[in-house]
């Protein structure tokens, strides 16, 4: 899914192609794509963007007559831009939008559409859209602080909740953590001060980079590598890989659909997270500890 970082691209990329400019038009090409219903999406059409901005993972495109367009693109939701007037790409094309110098064409990958365009107006159906979630980047450390201990959690699902901190997924909570030394299933009322602040240094820092790193990418381009998976990445994605700070291999927890990554001497004192899936599996068998694990690899 698209996090902070990617949505921060999109968004200034959006604003050098079509701040200021008009909607000529709006092709909707599937019935699962818009939630919304008054005002009709078909309204947008001949009004004018205003302004960007981004609502934790979504979108949003203020239009004149105080209409805004919520775009949340989910997992597999991406953004081209094209020539003016392009077709939808296939199966995969689920809207353009319509500009005189280009259209923005939204596609999304795979059989279970979960990406969403609604029209709304005014101020009080736009905040309804709004998890509530602090913005990591425009907050003090006794802010950050204050919302991690709000309930008992583990750090990876604070870090991820919207509801907490706005914009940080999967992937970006994996780096995050990566950088802090801190284990992802550590209690949110445990770290002492120390930890905290290093949480809080490195939730900036991280999405700081990667931004600037999207900034380098891009250029006066459009962002075409908005993915979850980065070769630069030191967590997220790399399980069996060396970490690039220990060279101690990626381990992971799978849980559902989601794979959260870390590095047990970086992070977790040389200990082995249980996986449910294979610790459940292997039960006695399970290495508990990095240093189990290596010794078992050598062993022939």
């Amino acid at each position: 899914m698209p996090e902070l970082p990617d949505i921060a691209i999109y968004l200034e990329a959006l604003e050098r192609r079509i701040l200021g400019a008009e909607i000529t038009g709006l092709r909707i090409a599937s019935p699962f794509l818009v939630r919304s219903v008054d005002p009709p999406v078909k309204a947008a059409v001949g009004r004018r963007v205003e302004n960007l901005r981004r609502l934790g993972k979504r979108i949003v495109i203020g239009l004149d007559g105080d209409l805004f367009l919520v775009l949340h693109l989910m997992i597999a939701g991406r953004l081209q831009w094209t020539a003016p007037g392009a077709a939808l790409p296939g199966r995969k094309g689920l809207a353009a939008f319509d500009f005189q110098g280009g259209t923005l064409i939204l596609t999304e990958m795979g059989s279970k559409k979960r990406a969403s365009l609604y029209l709304v107006r005014g101020a009080g159906a736009l905040a309804d859209h709004d998890p509530g979630g602090l913005e990591p980047l425009e907050i003090d450390r006794e802010a950050f602080a204050t919302a991690l201990v709000a309930g008992n959690h583990t750090l990876k699902r604070a870090l991820t909740d919207p509801h907490l901190f706005a914009g940080i997924g999967n992937a970006y909570s994996d780096e995050i953590l990566h950088a802090a030394g801190l284990s992802p299933i550590a209690m949110t009322r445990k770290p002492g001060d120390a930890e905290v602040t290093r949480l809080y240094e490195a939730t900036r820092s991280t999405l700081l980079a990667w931004i600037e790193r999207g900034r380098q990418e891009t250029g006066d381009g459009w962002p075409t590598r908005v993915t979850a998976f980065r070769p630069a990445m030191a967590a997220h994605g790399r399980y069996g890989k060396p970490c690039p700070a220990c060279g101690t291999p990626i381990q992971r927890i799978v849980h559902a659909d989601n794979e959260t990554n870390y590095c047990p001497r970086c992070q977790t004192g040389g200990k082995l997270l249980a996986d449910r899936a294979l610790s459940t599996l292997l039960k006695k068998d399970w290495p508990r500890t990095i240093d189990e694990l290596e010794s078992r690899r050598k062993t022939p």
